[in-house]
């Protein structure tokens, strides 16, 4: 066989694993959506992708390898998320703008994989899972101090840590809601998310974002 027809074979059977790891981790997000994770099976994981379960255990052991190579990929693209929904603001960026564009990208996230939600926050998921949220919750908490500390330079650390703290809280509350409608029932949702933060936060930073040189013509 040709040198290069022998290159070929391994990529492409790499390829169809890809695919098939991908095919397994849709059917599992689907699964766990729908009946929680510790409900959940590798015969129903393995239905939901159309494939026999000695297909699935080629590529995962158990259910909780399938959610922890889910969770990873879902903290990965959730760490992209948050960096963009929690860029440095401009201190002429309107509070509505601020709020509503870093509310926008995060509930984007969520509702294109509700799964993120249903596996991090459920009571049942596997210690490795529970224990990157952690590790990530506490990134998020410390960027949100951060974009206040530029807002509230006077404001103690113990004060930041609070008010960041509430406005993750207020989030995962009103996400929860959110992802419990749809349609415009989600929209107005969503848009009472924002007016619940905005009103939290406008008597703290209110005179400060919105104001400025920048906004002069």
């Amino acid at each position: 066989m040709p040198e290069n027809q022998e290159k070929e074979q391994p990529r492409r059977r790499q390829a169809r694993g890809e695919r098939r790891i991908a095919q397994l981790l849709e059917a599992a997000a689907s699964v766990f959506c729908t009946t929680g994770y510790t409900a959940a099976s590798t015969n129903a994981i393995a239905r939901e992708a159309g494939v026999s379960p000695g297909t699935l255990y080629q590529f995962f052991p158990n259910k909780e390898a399938i959610a922890i190579e889910l969770g990873d990929r879902l903290m990965h693209e959730m760490r992209d998320a948050y960096g963009e929904a929690l860029a440095p603001i401009d201190p002429a960026t309107p509070l509505e703008e601020a709020v509503g564009g870093a509310v926008d990208r995060f509930i984007a996230f969520n509702c294109d994989h509700p799964v993120f939600f249903a596996l991090m926050h459920g009571p049942d998921i596997p210690g490795r899972i529970a224990e990157d949220h952690d590790a990530l919750h506490a990134t998020l908490l410390s960027r949100i101090e951060g974009l206040l500390s530029s807002l509230l330079p006077d404001a103690p650390p113990a004060d930041l840590a609070r008010t960041a703290q509430m406005c993750l809280g207020l989030y995962k509350a009103g996400l929860e809601l959110v992802l419990g409608h749809e349609g415009a029932e989600r929209d107005a949702y969503v848009q009472e998310l924002k007016h619940v933060l905005i009103r939290y936060l406008e008597p703290l930073v209110g005179a400060r974002l919105g104001t400025g040189l920048a906004r002069t013509p």
